[in-house]
């Protein structure tokens, strides 16, 4: 297949899962009778049942009414018709920018992975000016910062992932997750979410809850070219149920819909997510944070704040005062202005 030749792939129905391919037929979230599944899918009543059985497994909401039968809804919104938008590599591809077509080689989805950023980190540097996407519906393995792992059921979120080639190392490599911070923010104003905010050194906030993350994952040769993985993870539709057992581990979430936007394609989302970030890796590249830090700035949720910063070298107090050109944290402490180049940070009640 030629470098720049862009694909896009999906496995065909009969080599999915029953489970998806139930999925699929449900992502209107208008009811389906098990017996009209069945018919459209060649399976028995009894297949249908498992298939149903494992998505409940994965945290799919489905609801079971007699006489009409099962309908998917999207976390706790119960309008007909506002199911979980089937991934759609073709569609996601026709969607792309003009600026970002030429860019993206391929545009791939699937159903299940440990996690995307996985799946590109097993697969070749992607060459120089080129990146693949990949999208899946469901992560079993899926990570956030530090190892945390990230919970979403199928359909209720987007997991995306990226990969990029940079001739060389740029400077300030550290700071691309900012850098991507603002790129989704400019993704997430076209989808109508205003109010969305960026935590050093890499969440997604909606006043005060975590919306999303990237994680960036780096592979270098020496003297040569690096590539990067970028990793978005954004909560569409998790529920009520599963926002609150988020919340219980200490991390207060929210997602798109409970943040107001509900006629939401998760297809355009993946487009313009893939359009803003490439157009960002690009001006990485060769300006650094310049081209973002004044956005990055105007977001900033801890700007001000009483917070701590807890590293390898140990608990630092004091108040933010936003970030450097080079993406550090700059904090002020009782003894001065200090600067971190990673940690993780929390807001400390103001004593």
């Amino acid at each position: 297949m030629a470098a720049r030749e862009r694909r896009t792939a999906r496995a065909d129905a009969g080599e999915q899962p029953l489970a998806a391919q139930v999925f699929a037929q449900l992502a209107d979230g208008r009811f389906h009778s098990g017996e009209a599944l069945a018919q459209a899918l060649g399976v028995s009543r009894s297949a249908i049942w498992k298939a149903v059985r494992a998505l409940r497994a994965l945290g799919a909401t489905l609801h079971a009414v007699p006489n009409r039968g099962y309908r998917l809804r999207s976390g706790d919104h119960s309008e007909p018709g506002f199911g979980s938008e089937v991934l759609d590599a073709g569609r996601i591809t026709s969607l792309l920018p003009a600026s970002a077509r030429a860019s993206v080689r391929g545009v791939e989805t699937t159903w299940m992975v440990d996690s995307t950023n996985s799946v590109l980190l097993r697969r070749p540097n992607p060459p120089l000016g080129l990146c693949e996407v990949f999208l899946a519906e469901y992560q079993s393995a899926g990570r956030g910062r530090r190892g945390r792992s990230w919970l979403a059921p199928p359909g209720g979120a987007i997991c995306l992932s990226l990969n990029w080639s940079f001739r060389e190392v740029p400077p300030d490599l550290g700071a691309l997750g900012l850098a991507v911070g603002v790129c989704v923010l400019r993704a997430l104003r076209g989808a109508g979410l205003e109010r969305a905010s960026l935590k050093w050194p890499n969440d997604i906030l909606v006043e005060g809850r975590k919306l999303g993350g990237i994680l960036i994952e780096l592979r270098a040769e020496s003297g040569g070219p690096a590539t990067v993985v970028v990793g978005i993870g954004l909560n569409v539709a998790l529920g009520e149920t599963l926002l609150a057992q988020i919340e219980h581990t200490g991390i207060p979430a929210t997602d798109l819909v409970a943040s107001g936007v509900r006629q939401l394609s998760r297809n355009t989302l993946a487009a313009a997510l893939t359009g803003t970030v490439v157009e960002g890796l690009k001006r990485f590249e060769g300006e650094a944070m310049r081209p973002f830090i004044e956005e990055w700035r105007a977001a900033d949720a801890l700007q001000g704040m009483q917070i701590e910063v807890r590293t390898a070298a140990g608990n630092v107090c004091g108040w933010a005062k936003g970030i450097d050109l080079h993406g550090a944290l700059v904090v002020e402490t009782p003894h001065g202005l200090r600067r971190f180049i990673s940690g993780e940070v929390t807001v400390r009640p103001v004593q």
